[in-house]
């Protein structure tokens, strides 16, 4: 079946084509007969008609054409009317005026007649030009069609060649190194050793040291996972093949093996070399999900990947490098020692990492004078690299946008919002009513959050629409955490709390406005009891266990390791801590009612409120 279907596609085409050019042949024809017919065809006369127009001194010209057997005689009146006559080759043409008809000699005479002689070549040529493009015609119609089908053989005979892209050595437009990537300062420490390896693989085999076979890069999503690969490959100076792990995958089993024996073979042949397998968790994932069983394409060519690295010889220089960001859905077979003998984290970017990291995309770009990048990588915690990128460049646009020639501060702190929410939709219309809603609630989630001791500072309220929210309140930590305490996730929970707390306290009723603060704090609630061991009646355990076998990239269920009872107190410790945030939110803004008055009229006013505006609000 695949053959057949795999020869459908040309046929058809093919069929197209010919189908085209013969209606293209047929279209040009009929133009270049109605181009011919135009002129108007002379009048056929006899040899009497012409006689007598002479005779009347009508003729103006006469032109006598040698055809094969007869004899053509072109007239053309001195009215401009055109006439042909035929005659035979017994006599000239002025002996058959004068002897047969009866013209006078002295009309003959003043003719102007003349005699066009068509030689052998015309003859053949008109006889056979015909014949000729026909035959033309034809035979560009066959080299088309054998063309088509060598490309269509050749199609068939690479499909289970490797699609990996390859990079030579040298080019300086392509080569990438450690230099050209901020931050990621132990990865690319890491990675110096491969280096080394590629480029004096005899220091290590003299002490019986063994060339690493595999590395794996795993890291959040634009952590710079793949520009790392080509760093290593652009340092070490050698090819580097590039290929994603969802090329190898066909609906045909075999074709991801055969692509797989392909790949490596080049990579062998020009060794030292990288091999990098962008998103091997597209391959690489758990065996026995019930996804096919043992006869699924992903598998065999997982298999085919596990063959090939155990393959390799020790003195084969070839290094593999793989990415993923779910290295949890990897088979083990891939992660034992011998494949993928070390792994590389590559954490999100802390702030000085951002800082080298907008640097860097900011090379090409004209910032303003006043633009501090520090400043910027402070308000940007939890960025990735490419989110970074994207900062810069969606400020450029701006900057363009508004016809400015320097990129300023107000286009990147509007583009942090941006990458962060989603671009301002200052296009919806709220009634007044909504507005004011809006504002309380958004009031209440700033003031609860400056009250509190232990959560980050506010930075920006707005109630101007930004993706699917209404409002926000923007809070930034003032310095990257990796560790959170309980304290800060309790007032984390109040101030989520605070915009619930604002509208019940302001209106005595509740809006859906709340809704994904809620999830947001039945979620955190959730964690505090059942991940984090933070609920003091529950103690310190971890309830709940992800079963390890994978279906589509996600775990099929989760597994509860306790009891109904267990789960009944769960709940209870949930709605403890959510109605102890809300109890602390509603006491905040009952005591500081003055102030949320205050900052929900400036709101009203200028819809947008700063750092240093809110912080004075709530002083004065």
């Amino acid at each position: 079946m695949a053959k057949k279907n795999s020869n459908i596609a040309p046929q058809g085409s093919l069929f197209k084509n010919l189908l085209t050019i013969v209606l293209l042949f047929i279209f040009l024809t009929g133009i270049f007969s109605l181009l011919g017919s135009s002129e108007t065809a002379p009048k056929e006369v006899t040899l009497n008609e012409l006689s007598s127009a002479i005779s009347s001194d009508q003729v103006e010209k006469l032109e006598v054409k040698n055809l094969e057997d007869v004899q053509e005689v072109d007239i053309l009146l001195k009215n401009g009317e055109k006439q042909i006559v035929y005659k035979d080759f017994d006599s000239s043409l002025e002996a058959t005026l004068r002897e047969d008809y009866g013209v006078d000699q002295a009309k003959i005479s003043a003719l102007n007649i003349s005699r066009l002689q068509k030689s052998a070549w015309e003859i053949w040529g008109a006889a056979l030009l015909p014949t000729l493009i026909t035959l033309i015609f034809l035979g560009f119609l066959l080299w088309i069609m054998f063309g088509r089908a060598q490309q269509a053989n050749s199609q068939a005979m690479s499909f289970g060649k490797s699609t990996a892209r390859f990079f030579k050595p040298g080019d300086p437009k392509k080569k990438v190194t450690f230099a050209d990537v901020a931050g990621a300062r132990e990865a690319k420490e890491e990675l110096r050793e491969v280096v080394e390896f590629l480029k004096n693989p005899e220091k290590f085999q003299k002490l019986g040291a063994r060339i690493p076979r595999g590395v794996l890069l795993l890291g959040a999503p634009g952590t710079g996972k793949t520009l790392l690969a080509k760093a290593v490959a652009g340092e070490a100076d050698a090819p580097f093949f590039n290929i994603s792990g969802s090329e190898f995958v066909e609906m045909f089993v075999g074709v991801g093996a055969s692509r797989v024996r392909d790949l490596f073979k080049n990579a062998k042949k020009s060794a030292p070399s990288i091999l990098f397998i962008d998103e091997i968790d597209a391959v690489g994932r758990h065996r026995g999900a019930g996804l096919g069983g043992g006869h699924d394409e992903r598998e065999q060519t997982l298999n085919q990947i596990l063959v090939e690295m155990d393959g390799f010889d020790t003195k084969d220089n070839v290094i593999v490098l793989a990415a993923t960001n779910r290295p949890d859905v990897l088979d083990p077979a891939l992660l034992r020692p011998g494949r993928f003998d070390r792994r590389v984290m590559i954490d999100m970017p802390d702030i000085r990492d951002r800082k080298e990291i907008l640097e860097v995309h900011a090379k090409n770009k004209p910032l303003a004078k006043d633009v501090d990048l520090q400043k910027v990588a402070q308000r940007t915690p939890g960025f990735s690299g490419a989110e970074l990128f994207n900062l810069l460049n969606e400020a450029a646009i701006l900057t363009a946008k508004h016809d400015k020639k320097t990129i300023g501060n107000d286009e990147i702190l509007e583009s942090i919002e941006k990458v962060m929410m989603g671009p301002e939709r200052k296009g919806k219309v709220y009634i007044e009513k909504e507005k004011k809603i809006t504002a309380y609630h958004e009031a209440g989630h700033a003031i609860v959050g400056h009250i509190l001791p232990n959560t980050d500072p506010i930075h920006k309220i707005s109630i101007i629409s930004r993706g699917h929210a209404a409002g926000y309140t923007l809070n930034l930590p003032q310095e990257d955490k990796n560790f959170h305490t309980r304290s800060e996730f309790l007032d984390e929970l109040a101030m989520l709390l605070g915009g619930y707390a604002a509208e019940k306290i302001i209106f005595d009723d509740l809006t859906t406005g709340a809704s994904n603060d809620l999830k947001r704090a039945s979620d955190l609630a959730r964690k505090l009891v059942t991940k984090f061991g933070m609920s003091e009646k529950m103690g310190p355990v971890v309830f709940g266990e992800h079963s390890d076998t994978v279906f589509l990239g996600k775990e099929i269920h989760e597994q509860r390791n306790y009891s109904e009872k267990i789960a009944s107190e769960i709940d209870t410790e949930i709605e403890k801590f959510i109605a102890d945030a809300y109890k602390k939110a509603t006491e905040v803004i009952q005591e500081n009612k003055e102030k949320l008055e205050k900052v929900t009229k400036r709101l009203m006013e200028v819809e947008v409120i700063e750092k240093e505006e809110f912080e004075a609000l709530m002083q004065s």
